[in-house]
């Protein structure tokens, strides 16, 4: 089976003190190694409520795309999110993938499932861009020209504040270099 690199961007805002370890600790033993931002405070996007905490993931799947998005999603399901909640909502664990190897997505070509790819809020949120460029600065998106690094480095970021949040996981702090 071919590995594939995934990002995924983490939030919570409902008790994320105890969903953010606790979505870790399950994608740790699903996936093993992972690559671990920085946790960063921001507002809620598109409705009225509590701040979130949100950071980037990288790890290593075996999985076809859709095979490892259902798979997320169930594991956002088992940790409290409901099926049927709004998209702009608070929510216990949230997981998007923001990419999977260098594979685009429109959202139903190619078999994807609703999946789009790369996601569209990497570079529109100070929340996602940030923490993705903290783990692979490196990284050149699909559709981009810049690395992440300097996607991040010209970003408005006055415009969309974040707060690093300090978070210790499996005995590692996880903090940004802000």
């Amino acid at each position: 089976m071919a590995a594939h690199r995934a990002y995924l961007g983490l939030g919570s805002n409902i008790r994320p003190e105890h969903f953010i370890p606790v979505g870790l600790d399950a994608l740790w033993r699903q996936f093993g190694e992972l690559t671990i931002s920085g946790v960063y405070a921001s507002a809620a996007v598109g409705f009225v409520g509590p701040v979130f905490h949100n950071l980037v993931v990288g790890l290593t799947t075996t999985s076809p795309l859709v095979s490892f998005a259902n798979n997320l999603r169930q594991l956002e399901y088992r940790h409290g999110r409901l099926p049927d909640c709004d998209k702009f909502s608070s929510r216990t664990l949230d997981i998007d993938i923001l990419t999977f190897d260098d594979c685009v997505c429109d959202g139903y070509a190619n078999n994807s499932a609703g999946i789009i790819l790369p996601r569209e809020e990497i570079t529109r949120h100070a929340f996602v861009l940030c923490p993705f460029a903290e783990v692979a600065p490196d990284l050149i998106i699909p559709h981009q020209r810049q690395t992440l690094a300097e996607l991040w480095r010209h970003f408005d970021s006055a415009s969309q504040p974040l707060t690093p949040i300090p978070l210790t996981w499996r005995a590692t702090k996880l903090t940004s270099p802000q």
